[in-house]
């Protein structure tokens, strides 16, 4: 007979070295359904300011993602094209084969949804960020000054 597992997929992504993905190959067995080579899904929340700085490529899965709110950008470089999500409900899906980074406008949730789940599948490449690309810091005011 079948498994049905639950849970939360804010907390299952922040396990070491989750990234906010909570179902796929990578997950423990005892997750029963949700460890799968069939397909992985991400809960990604995004600072604005915040930007994947290498592209990204599978080999084999196909990916979509979705945006459940503020405003994300990806950004397909093999194509020379982008594409920026602004209202929750929006969606891109891109084959095997392409490459993608992105940059978050405004706090943002995204799903991302790859199949099939693989090991090592997908390879990024790291690119020098432009600098418009750049998190800055905010300048540390200088404490206040008592007069003498």
């Amino acid at each position: 007979m079948g498994e049905v597992f639950w849970g939360n997929a804010v907390d299952e992504g922040a396990q070491p070295g989750r990234r906010g993905w909570f179902i796929g190959h990578f997950v423990a067995q005892r997750a029963g359904p949700a460890a799968t080579d069939l397909v992985e899904v991400k809960w990604g929340v995004h600072a604005a300011g915040e930007v994947k700085t290498v592209e990204g490529v599978n080999q084999t899965a196909t990916t979509m993602s979705l945006l459940v709110s503020g405003r994300f950008r990806l950004v397909f470089p093999s194509h020379g094209r982008s594409v920026t999500f602004v209202r929750p409900g929006d969606y891109a899906v891109w084959s095997p084969g392409v490459s993608h980074r992105w940059r978050v406008l405004e706090d943002a949730v995204v799903i991302t949804v790859r199949w099939p789940s693989r090991r090592d599948d997908q390879s990024e490449h790291p690119r020098p960020a432009r600098p418009d690309e750049v998190r800055r810091k905010r300048p540390t005011p200088d404490p206040p000054r008592r007069g003498r």
